[in-house]
């Protein structure tokens, strides 16, 4: 949620329109480009942080999967893990 999130420095923008019409907003890093955070037009105050965003190797597996449709067939998602329906 947005209040337990802090933001410093700058950012540039990305707008991507999902397949049902939603807005997803991208911010990046001006000078490496990649994805820093992002959020939803559709769902204020949730801010959505990349994993691959830290670099710290012990970080927890993921709980919750999304569009795993488009998954490169060799991504493997951990046993017991929860899926959008």
């Amino acid at each position: 949620m947005t209040e337990q999130v802090a933001v410093s420095g700058e950012a540039s923008e990305y707008v991507r329109v999902g397949d049902e019409g939603s807005h997803a907003r991208f911010r990046f890093c001006p000078n490496c480009g990649a994805t820093v955070y992002y959020t939803f037009d559709e769902r204020p105050g949730v801010v959505a942080i990349p994993v691959g965003a830290f670099g710290e190797p012990s970080f927890p597996a993921p709980s919750f999967s999304v569009y795993e449709e488009r998954m490169h067939k060799w991504v493997g998602l951990p046993a017991g893990i929860e899926h959008m329906a």
